[in-house]
Formats: structure tokens, sequence, C-alpha cells
């Protein structure tokens, strides 16, 4: 049997590697929190969660967040003592970053779940950014339906002042909600965020840099209001074929509800399928990851890299 390596130190990454077999043993001692029964529930469409990726990835990262929440609080709390004052706990905020049908959106809710289990913060949170993307009727009038993803469709001025209430601690902080049935901002509808231990916000360009301003200046960027934050990364040709194959797997699911905004593709045969879905990813969401979402890889603090079962095999935790 192969034996776990150690971790690897390249003098000229500011990443520390380590495989799975190594990345795992960091939780050797803790306890498998989870069951199939999760597993189901918290699986999305055609990623391979299973109880040996939660105890192998998922309950060592759990732990890493779990430690950087307290020493968070600690911090905060020398900060207090050496101001002689005493300032309200905000939100611990965590960022997860990636392409479309990586499985991003599985990585957060395992999170979530895993971290709400953890004694120091039973009160987590989770809010994807779809919910700040423009309105069809926006993006139509715009011309830039077809780019829906790409950072131009974000009301970014809402979700930048969303995130400050956030890390200001404000009690309750209200976003829209984003429906994938109706492929739309769901009227009058919010999420109320209510100062949680942990908020776990997720979405494609969540780690995008600031923009710079026509004088030359900078403001913020989401990423400037992140405590941690995750990468989940594949070969692109990998995550082209998951995409293709989610499409299909939606086409006899999701699109077949009338309410669905492609339910005129539920009829479609295979082959019809596989071509639309190749077109969707080689014009959309194919040019937006090399454009947008890839390059802000190395700005995470961790990277779960899959393999091409869509499993993690690799992380890469950013030094110290």
């Amino acid at each position: 049997m192969k034996q776990p390596e150690t971790p690897s130190m390249h003098h000229g990454s500011p990443f520390v590697e380590l495989d799975r077999p190594t990345w795992a043993r960091l939780a050797a001692e803790m306890a498998q929190p989870f069951d199939e029964e999760d597993v189901e529930r918290l699986r999305g469409i055609g990623d391979a969660l299973s109880l040996s990726e939660v105890r192998d990835v998922y309950l060592p990262l759990s732990r890493l967040l779990s430690i950087r929440v307290e020493a968070a609080a600690a911090l905060r709390r020398a900060t207090d003592e050496f101001l002689g004052g005493h300032t309200h706990r905000t939100p611990f905020v965590i960022g997860v970053a990636g392409s479309v049908a990586v499985g991003k959106s599985t990585t957060a809710r395992v999170l979530r779940e895993m971290l709400r289990r953890w004694p120091t913060t039973p009160r987590v949170e989770l809010l994807t950014t779809d919910g700040f993307l423009y309105p069809n009727a926006v993006l139509t009038e715009r011309g830039i339906m077809s780019r829906k993803g790409f950072p131009e469709s974000y009301d970014l001025r809402a979700l930048m002042r969303f995130m400050a209430d956030v890390k200001s601690g404000v009690p309750e902080v209200r976003a829209p909600v984003y429906s994938h049935v109706t492929y739309d901002i769901v009227p009058g509808e919010e999420q109320v965020v209510h100062r949680p231990d942990v908020l776990i916000v997720e979405g494609l360009n969540v780690l995008a840099p600031p923009r710079v301003r026509a004088d030359g200046t900078t403001g913020l960027s989401v990423s400037d209001f992140f405590d941690f934050s995750v990468y989940v990364d594949a070969r692109t040709d990998w995550i082209r074929d998951w995409y293709i194959s989610r499409f299909m797997d939606l086409r006899s699911g999701a699109f077949q509800d009338p309410r669905a905004y492609f339910h005129r593709y539920a009829t479609l045969s295979d082959d019809e399928a596989r071509t639309t879905a190749s077109g969707i990813w080689d014009r959309i969401n194919g040019p937006n990851l090399q454009q947008n979402v890839l390059p802000t890889r190395g700005r995470a603090r961790l990277v779960l890299q899959k393999d091409a079962r869509h499993q993690v095999h690799r992380v890469l935790l950013r030094k110290v």
C-alpha cells in the first residue's frame, strides 16, 4: 500500500501541496459526522460526493476552518483588550469559487453542514451570488443575456453593499433570491442573513480582483470581505464533459417542469441535447471560465483539485 506523502513545500509556489492520503490523515482521529442520507441530500447532479469523500476531504477542511474561526475570535478578544473597549462579533466569511459544473455548490453545502456540527460554529448560513444577477429583463435590455454569469451580469454594487453590511455586524442583511427553475430573480422574495457565526458565499466570480476605475484607482472587491476562500478546480475538458452530462440529466429531470426556463430542451434527442449543451458551454461557460473564473484560482486560500472521476485528489493550501 502506498504510504501518504509528506506535504510538498515548493519554494516557487505560495501553496503547500498535499495529496489526498496526506490530507485525509489530518482528520484520522475525528468521527465521521455524516451518513448516506446526508450525502444523498447534499450531493449535486453529476457530483461524486461519497462518505469517503466527506471523511477524506471535507472533514479535515472543516476542522481547519474551525481552527481559523477560533483564531479570529481570539484575535478579536486581544484587539478589544488592546483598545480597552468592546467590538461586536461579525460573521467569519468563507468564499467558495469555481466553474459551472465543477461541484462548488456541493462543496459549499457540505461545508455548511459540517461547520454546523462544530461547537464553536452552530449558526452557519449559505448565500449564492446568483441572487445578485440582474433580472432577465435587465440583461435582455442591456443585450447581455448571452453573457449571464459573466461579471457584468451581476449587480456588483448591491453585492458589495450586502458584504459590507455583513462584515459591519448589521443584525439583518437581505439578499435577492434566484430560481434555477425560472432562471430568474424571484420577485419579492429575499434571503435574510441574521448575523451567523459563519457565512459561506458561493459563486463563479467571488474571487475576482477589484476593478480599476477610470482614474486608475481601485476600490474593494467581494473577496476583501472574506476570512478564508476555497477554489474548486479541475481540468477544463473534464468540466466540459461534466457540464454536458449534467445537462443530459436535467433534460429528464428539472427541464420537465413546464415552468422551467429550459423546458424547451426536455424533448431533445440524445444527440440534439449533447449538441445543445456543447454549444452553450463553448459560447458561454467555457469562455467565462477561461477569461474570468480560472484567473482567480491563485487568489484562493485553499484549492481543491479534482480528478477525472469528479473526486478531490490534491489539496493546495496557501502558506501562512
